[in-house]
């Protein structure tokens, strides 16, 4: 019992003390409820939290340009050795090119006048006296251990170049952007290094040394791929059209080095990396917007963009490192002590005693400039009122603007239809089977006898369409002879195209029906029908007007 009793007291005391545990908790919950609510109450609610922003965040892309276009020129820039491509090795060498002691340079005066040519062409100022220097460096295939070039006083500065390119979400809105010139200066190319890796051993051919170059600094004023390789491409057809460089990328004749970093506008510039030697347009894209790509998440990731040298893999579409600029390199930039100071003159500033037979006349070759390509294709656009994308096309190729303008001479068509048919059916035959304009089976004379059929109202657009691909398979007939050998034209009795109407009508009683509810678009395939039984003979308009007649009864 007394057990019990103690059994029993323990468990009152211990309810005792739970119920009173229970109402202090209480108490406390409430306070402090009240205190939360009194604090609510008094403050506004917090804003949820944002997200911290990424380092990359707003970044964006800064390109400049060193572009070396090779100088379409008979000799290199200083001997008379001659300039040709694929010759063998080591045989278009002259003594001054393998840098024999006591041969000395002699200026090239084609050279000049293409860098003052694509000075002027390029809107620079052209430096009435310039200067050559010897930067120094040492590779295998540069046997005088320097080059040749213009660091102080270049021929030509402070140029601008526009170009253009296809923008916008949809990529059909023509985007114009302007970059400058920081300047153009002549110099040397090396020689060719040739790598024989299963022998261990590196050849060296010296027919490119000395060779001249153009090296064309574009400022850091680009954000992308696309930019720069249009800029490029509007550079290389420039060129092409001065005669002042042949542009064949695939050649070497022109060669592209990038320079790429990225920063938040307003900010300082980042630390860039070079891409070295891109041959081609379309890799320049690629190579800077990888790189653009590659420096954003090199940061985000912690880390420090390195000042270095890169190449572009043409095989995996990105950029590896080459070697790094960490290390300052001083290439000892010296006077170059066998050349003088290099002078071009205007006509009326001619010295005495000198004759103008021997100079470089700036004025001259200005007047010689040929139809720049922006402004052919702005003549293009005011002439025949094509759509300026359709402008660029022509100028891109020579040959399929005189295809065009051809046809236009020849044929009643409008030049605006004329377009039509060369961009779609001629250019799209030709990119099927990777024909030249040259060897299009429809000559402009052929295609504009077929618009004339067009535009008498002789056949149908359908059927021109398919007279244009029978002219393609069967190059020596007319237009005309293949519409009526394959009874193509238009039909000209009423009663017939009304009773193949009535036909089709008669057939097709639920479209007929829906056309009666309102929806008229259902008539385009009654047409289609009528098209198919008369072979696209029908003319459209007065098929339509036919139809609506017959439906609306």
């Amino acid at each position: 019992m007394a057990a019990a009793s103690a059994g029993l007291g323990g468990m009152t005391s211990n309810c005792n003390k739970l119920k009173h545990v229970t109402v202090f908790t209480s108490i406390i919950i409430c306070h402090a409820l009240k205190r939360r609510i009194s604090i609510c109450i008094g403050r506004p609610q917090s804003q949820p939290q944002t997200k911290k922003k990424s380092v990359s965040q707003g970044m964006v892309g800064v390109v400049g340009l060193e572009i070396h276009a090779q100088i379409n020129s008979l000799s290199k820039l200083f001997s008379a050795a001659e300039v040709r491509f694929l010759a063998p090795p080591n045989s278009l060498v002259s003594f001054f090119d393998a840098s024999l002691p006591g041969t000395l340079p002699v200026l090239n005066k084609r050279c000049v006048e293409a860098a003052v040519m694509t000075g002027l062409a390029l809107n620079c100022s052209i430096n009435r006296k310039s200067l050559f220097d010897r930067k120094h460096y040492f590779y295998a295939d540069m046997p005088a251990g320097y080059q040749i070039t213009q660091q102080r006083l270049p021929v030509a500065v402070d140029g601008k170049l526009t170009y253009s390119y296809l923008g916008g979400h949809k990529r059909n809105q023509m985007v114009t952007k302007c970059v400058h010139i920081k300047q153009i200066q002549l110099e040397q190319d090396s020689g060719k290094s040739l790598h024989d890796e299963p022998h261990n051993q590196t050849l060296i051919d010296l027919n490119r040394a000395g060779v001249g170059l153009m090296e064309i600094v574009m400022e850091p004023e680009m954000s992308c791929g696309e930019e720069a390789a249009a800029a490029v491409r509007e550079l290389q057809l420039i060129l092409q059209t001065l005669g002042t460089c042949r542009g064949n990328m695939a050649e070497g004749q022109l060669r592209v080095d990038a320079n790429v970093s990225v920063h938040r506008p307003g900010e300082p510039l980042g630390i860039r990396t070079e891409v070295k030697n891109i041959n081609s347009a379309r890799f320049l894209a690629r190579a800077i917007d990888y790189e653009i790509q590659r420096q954003k998440e090199l940061l985000e990731q912690g880390g420090a963009v390195q000042n270095e040298t890169r190449a572009f893999d043409q095989k995996t579409s990105t950029t590896v490192p080459m070697r790094d600029k960490e290390d300052f390199q001083d290439y000892r930039f010296m006077p170059e002590p066998n050349l003088p100071p290099l002078r071009v003159y205007d006509s009326a500033s001619v010295p005495a005693g000198l004759d103008p037979s021997q100079l470089v006349l700036v004025d001259e070759l200005q007047a010689c400039l040929p139809e720049l390509p922006s402004v052919r294709r702005d003549r293009l656009v005011q002439t025949y009122s094509i759509l300026p994308e359709h402008s660029f096309t022509l100028v891109n190729d020579d040959k399929l603007l005189d295809y065009f303008e051809s046809v236009v001479k020849s044929t009643k068509a409008a030049p605006t239809k004329v377009i039509g048919w060369v961009m779609k059916e001629l250019v799209g035959s030709l990119n099927q089977q990777d024909l030249e304009i040259s060897q299009s089976p429809v000559s402009p004379h052929t295609l504009a006898e077929l618009l004339d059929l067009l535009e008498a109202g002789h056949i149908s657009s359908s059927a021109a369409k398919h007279v244009f691909q029978e002219l393609w398979k069967s190059p020596g007939k007319s237009a005309e002879q293949i519409v009526q050998e394959q009874d193509l034209g238009l039909l000209s009795d009423p009663a017939q195209l009304r009773s193949i109407c009535q036909t089709v009508v008669d057939t097709h009683p639920e479209q007929v029906r829906a056309i009666k509810q309102g929806n008229q678009k259902v008539l385009n395939k009654l047409m289609g029908e009528v098209q198919k039984d008369t072979k696209g003979r029908a003319n459209p308009v007065q098929l339509r007007a036919i139809l609506q007649e017959m439906v609306s009864t």
